[in-house]
């Protein structure tokens, strides 16, 4: 009789797990951005399943569609920079961000070239990814003014592009240089391009003590406080799966195809830069160092790039 109530009780705790609802989230993400690879590494891993997840992931082409879901509500979750977020705080919505990756790029030039360092960029035509006002490249300015009393943007050719035609430029010989993401940085440094100055090196000179992180996750206050499994859940997986990205080479090679690198020594770029942008978990550490930045980029990239506010909003990074 005992064997009996003891099989019962097993069996109604077994339907009532199941019947437990998994938390929804909806996320939207560039079909070809960095962050994919870990929502694969989630998924094959089953880290949604362990952290009673239902991630729902929608494919976009551009940042703009991105933020134009999240402001919509058509989705939850979306992957962007914290300049945005502190703008969309200044109109009074309650986005909030959790940092995603420190990872950042460089100007990277060819082999054989005869550029050597950052004083031999002068009248160089440097391809620059995201525009005029991209985060990397007035950080890069900001450091030779300090450093060596000019601004760069005087003394290059800027062309703008898409990250991947700036690479296929460079290659091609049609540029003397590129500043690109980080990981169209490792693609090059994979093909023997060297580094001339990255973001990261410079940070302290220019008053950033701590790594940077120039995106991240982000949602709602008022979704994240109502769906706190969600988000909790999220976060858990999330670092999981980047543990097993950062101590595992066999995972690299079961996701080479997602990650686009076409030979080895691609994929080990593109593996040693993302694990060396893993930010740390406790994000709120990198408060300091976003504000910094942020008032530098308000100072050279002005309102085109930050909007009126010269000061990050209160509440860009998320606080559980």
């Amino acid at each position: 009789m005992k064997n009996i109530k003891i099989t019962i009780m097993t069996v109604c705790i077994f339907i009532l797990s199941t019947q437990i609802k998994a938390a929804d989230i909806k996320l939207a993400v560039l079909k070809y951005g960095t962050v994919n690879w870990e929502l694969d590494v989630i998924k094959e891993h089953k880290l949604d399943e362990k952290y009673n997840l239902n991630i729902e992931v929608t494919y976009l082409t551009n940042k703009n569609a991105s933020a134009i879901a999240l402001m919509s509500k058509a989705v939850d979750m979306i992957v962007t920079d914290w300049v945005w977020v502190s703008r969309q705080r200044d109109k009074g919505k309650d986005f909030s961000l959790i940092p995603y990756s420190t990872a950042a790029g460089a100007i990277m030039v060819p082999k054989n070239s005869s550029i050597k360092n950052i004083e031999d960029l002068k009248d160089a035509q440097i391809g620059i990814a995201g525009g005029s006002i991209d985060k990397s490249w007035i950080l890069i300015r900001a450091y030779t003014m300090k450093v060596y009393g000019y601004d760069l943007a005087k003394y290059i050719e800027p062309a703008y592009a898409a990250p991947p035609l700036i690479n296929g430029m460079a290659q091609n010989g049609e540029l003397d240089g590129a500043l690109n993401y980080w990981n169209y940085t490792a693609r090059l440094e994979a093909l023997n391009f060297r580094k001339i100055v990255a973001v990261e090196d410079i940070l302290t000179e220019i008053g950033i003590d701590n790594s940077l992180p120039l995106i991240g996750y982000v949602f709602s206050q008022k979704w994240a406080k109502n769906n706190v499994e969600a988000i909790q859940g999220f976060i858990a997986a999330s670092n999981e799966a980047r543990e097993i990205l950062k101590n595992n080479d066999e995972e690299w090679e079961r996701i080479k195809n997602i990650t686009g690198a076409q030979n080895t020594e691609t994929l080990i770029a593109l593996r040693d830069g993302f694990r060396k942008g893993i930010p740390q978990e406790n994000f709120l550490s990198y408060k300091n160092a976003i504000e910094t930045a942020f008032k530098i980029l308000a100072e050279i990239g002005g309102k085109d790039l930050v909007g009126k506010n010269n000061q990050l909003s209160e509440g860009v990074i998320w606080s559980k």
